[in-house]
């Protein structure tokens, strides 16, 4: 698979830009909209500058942003990361540095990093956080700057409150233009928290409001009204099955735990959140439990990825929720499991409109995990790694499912303003995406189909996956279908353009790097070796060529793509059904229970 082929594909250069003329009237108005609002920003975090400075913390909500040992270590150390860039700066301000992209400003103004130099937490590391935090103050405090919006200023209280004794300690000279600050963001998010876009942005801004009002001297006066929007946005972007718009499982976890943050807060003095606020609690934990692989980690769908180490059984421990998803779907979502072996499937179509904007084309792909090993897996979102992996990504060829002669299951649509910034929504998405699971004497069996390819080749394709009760083994099928005349149609003239020569087909099955495999067996099979001892096999069945090309694994916090291999099986599809046949199974030798004692590797990017 190539970079440049890949984002040919996504894109749907294949034909030319629908509505030219409306996208453009459209992209008009949303630039305008951008505009203002950042206009409207900037006015009030300058008006909110000359605000009276809160005097004191009326209570201080325990630490719970959990932060990492060792990259607090590299900060201290001058191997400052973020956003996939590594900038070597011992000593610097971190403010007077070149930023290389928007998303590095982002995540610097968004003081994250103070959760990793907290959890290093000795004299050097405060140091540092203080250097960095009242350099902040004396630059952007008087309200300029680009960190000065409600998602960031959201993220950022939520820092200063979290970590107030650790930055405050040794600095009571200084501690009035740190309640200064606070008192400025407070009443900034106060006035400007609705115009931060629905979903995680809106609930980063409530969230430290409600925090602002609940911990300051002077700032109650905000905790009613965030506590109660709070409730309006869980109504309004949390379904009944808990899921949201964007079906990015990251994300979703990160909003639930704003949510418990924010309802622990509240209970610690004496306040009850909203009705809507617990009930959708209630409704994720099941949610995220059924998106959670053996491994600990998240599926890693539609621009998400495993979540931060810890995240998730500290959320779900906060919330203090037992229950699992029912049989069905969550979020869109399939799950099969047995023996620690889990198998996720997204089964629904991607997300439409705005919550596409880092939608993936990944419909009827699915990752396989063993144990704490992944096997089977999407590339993931590339987006620390600049805009052309991030594009890649997203594309049908990067997840583990069917592609058909190259082209992706949805396509990206032209730029567009969403926000703060340019995105480029899916268009063309499947329609209709039927489901059904069985619990089988001996198996649990998905069975799934989509028509996205339908309005180009007039085949629809569906799968089957059904995975043993003792978790040993996967068996799967590929079809290819034209289900009526006008499909049979379009599959006809399909057939014209390539001269009868069958539309060419893939079926993709990505490997995590730290599989080992090689071809067996005549090159008949593959076998995969996991880091936990285990062995499993791979095989297809008819008259298919099958051949193990590089892939990548598109980690965030790497600096780089990590290198892989993916199996295809790639064929052409000559009449109106076809049928692709192959099976992933542990080898004989293989232990029913392995102790799987391996030591993670050290990240050599950090």
């Amino acid at each position: 698979m190539t970079l440049s082929n890949t984002c040919d594909m996504v894109s749907g250069k294949d034909k030319p830009a629908k509505g030219l003329q409306e996208a453009v009237q459209m992209a008009k108005r949303q630039s305008w909209r951008t505009a203002r609002a950042r206009v409207m920003n900037r006015m009030h975090a300058r008006m909110a500058a000359r605000t009276r400075a809160a005097t004191a913390f009326v209570s201080n909500p325990e630490p719970r942003t959990v932060g990492f040992f060792a990259r607090g270590r590299q900060l201290v150390a001058g191997n400052l990361m973020f956003a996939g860039h590594l900038v070597e700066a011992k000593g610097a301000m971190i403010w007077d540095l070149d930023h290389p992209d928007e998303a590095f400003v982002e995540e610097i103004h968004s003081f994250a990093w103070l959760d990793d130099l907290a959890a290093v937490g000795d004299l050097k590391a405060r140091e540092l956080a203080q250097s960095w935090l009242w350099g902040w103050i004396d630059r952007y405090g008087a309200g300029h700057g680009p960190g000065w919006t409600p998602e960031l200023t959201g993220r950022r209280i939520i820092r200063w409150v979290h970590h107030a004794l650790f930055l405050l300690r040794g600095k009571s000279v200084d501690s009035q233009s740190f309640y200064r600050a606070l008192a400025a963001q407070s009443r900034f998010l106060g006035r400007r928290w609705q115009t931060a876009a629905p979903g995680l942005p809106r609930f980063e801004a409530l969230t430290g409001l409600l925090y602002a009002g609940i911990s300051l001297e002077g700032m109650e006066h905000h905790v009613e009204p965030a506590r109660a929007a709070l409730g309006q946005e869980c109504k309004r972007q949390i379904t009944d099955q808990g899921g949201i718009p964007t079906r990015n499982p990251e994300e979703l976890l990160e909003v639930f735990t704003l949510l418990t943050w924010a309802q622990l807060a509240l209970q610690e003095v004496g306040q009850t959140p909203s009705e809507d606020h617990v009930e959708a609690i209630a409704h994720i934990a099941p949610t995220l439990r059924s998106l959670r692989h053996a491994d600990g980690g998240l599926a890693r769908f539609h621009g998400g990825g495993r979540g931060l180490e810890g995240r998730l059984d500290q959320a779900l421990a906060a919330s203090g929720n037992k229950r699992r998803q029912p049989d069905g779907l969550a979020m869109g979502f399939a799950r099969l499991s047995a023996g620690r072996t889990t198998v996720i499937i997204d089964a629904a179509a991607p997300p439409d409109g705005s919550a596409s904007a880092h939608a993936h084309a990944s419909t009827l792909a699915f990752e396989l995990t063993s144990g704490r090993r992944p096997l089977v897996v999407s590339c993931g979102s590339g987006g620390g790694f600049g805009e052309d992996w991030r594009r890649a990504g997203r594309a049908t060829l990067s997840h583990s499912t069917l592609s058909l002669q190259g082209y992706s299951s949805a396509r990206l649509a032209p730029p567009r303003w969403i926000g703060a910034a340019k995105r480029e929504l899916l268009e063309d998405l499947p329609s209709h995406v039927p489901v059904q699971m069985t619990h089988l004497p001996e198996s649990y069996r998905f069975e799934g189909g989509m028509d996205g390819y339908v309005g180009l080749h007039g085949l629809t394709h569906a799968r089957s996956l059904e995975l043993s009760l003792d978790g040993r083994s996967l068996a799967g099928e590929d079809y290819l279908v034209a289900l009526d005349s006008p499909a049979k149609k379009r599959f006809d003239k399909a057939m014209d353009k390539l001269r009868l020569a069958g539309v060419p087909f893939d079926v993709r099955f990505h490997l995590h790097p730290d599989v080992d495999m090689a071809l067996d067996m005549n090159g008949q099979a593959v076998s995969m070796a996991l880091r936990s001892g285990e062995i499993w096999v791979f095989r297809p069945e008819g008259d298919f060529q099958m051949e193990l090309e590089p892939s990548v694994y598109l980690e965030k916090g790497r600096l780089q793509p990590r290198a892989t291999k993916q199996i295809v099986l790639s064929g052409r599809a000559m009449e109106y059904a076809t049928r692709v046949r192959w099976s992933f199974a542990k080898a004989q030798e293989t232990a029913v229970a392995i102790r799987d004692l391996a030591q993670e590797e050290v990240d050599a990017d950090i």
